[in-house]
């Protein structure tokens, strides 16, 4: 099997969006079965596509996009952002979200430190980027701590973990306390 990691053309972008937004909709399906909203709206994608700094890449395998990721680049400072890394639905535990991954920290390998934010009902994301990319949550936002980057009306806006991966030359480190 083949597969690569590539910058997004924009001719790929509708596919982009309609399959990060099922792969994120039934993932939070599994937890609300009556889910009646959109989890990631149209809009929230744009956003991060147009962020200063976004790169976008697709990843295919065997000549089909199966996934991808958006990541904010501080060029200066080094301390990246993870907006979003999505496995197309029905190609989950097959290693395709852990290649994703890969294939972006050796094209950022200046990278200081990533972080991301994942919903805590997304068992499934914090196991991946706990135990598999060596991510380390460093802050839990609910009502009583509230991220201020977050919109109120998101599906578990009120209750995400904030995790962060910080890098060091040869390779990543672990991290039990964020600076």
């Amino acid at each position: 099997m083949s597969f690569e990691l590539l910058p997004l053309r924009p001719e790929d972008i509708p596919l982009f969006k309609r399959d990060m937004q099922e792969a994120f909709q039934k993932g939070a399906a599994a937890e609300y079965l009556e889910l009646d909203e959109q989890v990631l709206p149209e809009q929230d994608i744009d956003q991060s596509l147009n962020a200063n700094g976004s790169v976008a890449y697709k990843a295919v395998e065997n000549g089909q996009i199966v996934g991808g990721a958006i990541v904010v680049i501080d060029e200066i400072t080094q301390h990246n952002h993870l907006n979003f890394l999505y496995v197309q639905h029905g190609v989950q535990s097959r290693g395709t979200g852990k290649k994703i991954w890969d294939k972006v920290e050796k094209l950022h390998a200046d990278t200081k430190t990533w972080e991301t934010v994942t919903p805590y009902f997304e068992k499934r994301n914090i196991h991946f980027y706990i135990n598999r990319c060596g991510f380390s949550a460093v802050e839990f936002y609910n009502p009583h701590h509230k991220d201020p980057g977050n919109p109120e009306d998101m599906i578990g806006g009120d209750y995400l973990f904030r995790l962060v991966k910080v890098m060091k030359r040869g390779g990543p480190t672990c991290l039990n306390k964020y600076f």
